[in-house]
């Protein structure tokens, strides 16, 4: 890819595709051993030509190891403040997830910042009462019109081709043109 001239950022410690295969979210470089993996794959990266490497859910140390190890900037998230910048997911940020199973997955290391999943909820249970209700969208959410003159016409020619249903919905819409039911 970096040959063909597209920009690779980099990835080590856990990543995206190895959460199921390790079960959620489990940190990664915990040991001598996985520690230096993650240290040596961040040199491998840049290595191959990524301008930066995301380090994911390792201890601090494993992040400061990696950003001092090599030469291109490093971006943590659950890895400390020891890496060149912070990224998080903003659902995770924003508490956008109210969902059970969405908590069971939300990373330890993620700072919720908001809840607005709990505001997101509230309206979308509104929404659904007032659709349900007739409430919405009413007049002031409906504010196209078609003119008394073009509606008749309408229904004229709904009714040559034999679309009585048709014609009679135009017939009982309660908005006219002038706004008034």
């Amino acid at each position: 890819l970096v040959d063909s001239g597209i920009a690779v950022m980099g990835h080590v410690g856990l990543t995206p595709q190895s959460i199921s295969v390790l079960g959620g979210f489990r940190p990664q470089g915990r040991s001598f051993e996985t520690a230096a993996q993650v240290v040596e794959r961040a040199m491998e990266l840049e290595r191959a030509g990524c301008f930066a490497i995301v380090i994911e859910c390792v201890p601090r140390t494993v992040a400061a190891a990696v950003t001092a190890a090599t030469s291109v900037p490093t971006i943590g998230i659950g890895a400390g403040d020891a890496t060149s910048g912070q990224v998080l997911v903003y659902h995770d940020l924003l508490g956008m997830m109210q969902h059970p199973h969405h908590a069971k997955v939300t990373p330890k290391f993620c700072k919720q910042y908001a809840n607005v999943g709990e505001v997101i909820t509230g309206a979308l249970e509104r929404f659904k009462d007032e659709v349900s209700t007739g409430e919405f969208p009413g007049m002031s959410y409906s504010p196209y019109r078609v003119s008394d003159e073009d509606s008749n016409r309408l229904v004229r020619l709904l009714e040559q081709k034999g679309l009585d249903a048709a014609a009679e919905a135009v017939l009982d819409c309660p908005y006219r043109e002038d706004g008034g039911k």
